[in-house]
């Protein structure tokens, strides 16, 4: 009797729902819409439950915005940080949501910012279009006199590994909107991102055009507004360092 007293016992733990104890996260999210001009951006709050969330920043923005209010909008795709869509302000660092742990210190306020000193199109999506027009100017693309028919054009081993570092490029803009030159100069100073590309062209030993990408460069606003602050190297969520390449950048105008 005993014996069939303690199994009954238990089974009836084991049936038992197991409690849930919430871990609240405070997520303070930058709220501004063009519709309401008049009202001026905020610092809006958001509870989430880490315990039915994913591991990421960008999954709880996601929950925020399915489960409490669906007007909260920035830009997300691939969230492998390969597409540098979702770049945005964590925690006072430029870095992709989707490559962001949250913080699992419960008494810790997450805090969530568009990239800084760019126009806002809404919350946390910037107007990039000042950004693409600068990397269009660089010519991105291989300028060659001849193309030969139905062949590639080859690279020794060597010339291949002088593109690494820079081809990995997402132009997330997390590096250009971190750097103060980029702030003050944004209509004529390229950024960090923009030059790193320029220069990924400038190596590549397929392109003729060497001659001609710097010359769009000589000049004293292009590359020059770059003072080495590092800004850049240090948030890139690719671990790619584009203050390298602006140096490299100087040092072929240098002995022009």
């Amino acid at each position: 009797m005993l014996r069939q007293a303690i199994m009954k016992r238990g089974l009836a733990t084991a049936a038992a729902p197991a409690t849930h104890v919430p871990k609240m996260k405070t997520f303070k999210i930058y709220r501004w819409s063009p519709d309401t001009p008049e009202v001026k951006p905020k610092m809006q709050e958001f509870q989430v439950d880490l315990n039915d969330c994913g591991p990421m920043v960008l999954d709880a923005l996601i929950k925020i915005k399915d489960e409490q209010d669906g007007s909260l909008t920035f830009r997300r795709s691939c969230r492998e940080g390969i597409c540098g869509s979702c770049a945005m302000n964590i925690g006072g660092t430029n870095t992709l949501a989707c490559l962001c742990k949250i913080d699992k210190n419960e008494s810790k306020t997450t805090k969530i910012y568009p990239l800084p000193h760019m126009h806002i199109v809404k919350d946390l999506v910037p107007d990039l279009t000042q950004f693409y027009k600068q990397y269009k100017s660089i010519q991105p693309y291989l300028q060659r006199k001849t193309f030969p028919k139905g062949k590639e054009i080859y690279q020794s081993v060597e010339d291949r590994k002088k593109l690494d570092g820079l081809y990995e490029c997402i132009l997330c803009a997390c590096c250009s909107t971190s750097c103060p030159s980029y702030w003050w100069n944004a209509e004529e100073y390229l950024g960090p991102a923009v030059l790193m590309q320029a220069y990924r062209w400038m190596v590549d030993s397929r392109d003729e055009s060497f001659g001609k990408r710097k010359e769009m460069l000589q000049n004293s606003m292009s590359v020059y507004r770059c003072h080495t602050i590092l800004n850049c190297t240090r948030t890139c969520p690719k671990g790619l360092n584009p203050g390298k390449a602006i140096a490299e950048i100087k040092k072929a105008l240098a002995v022009d």
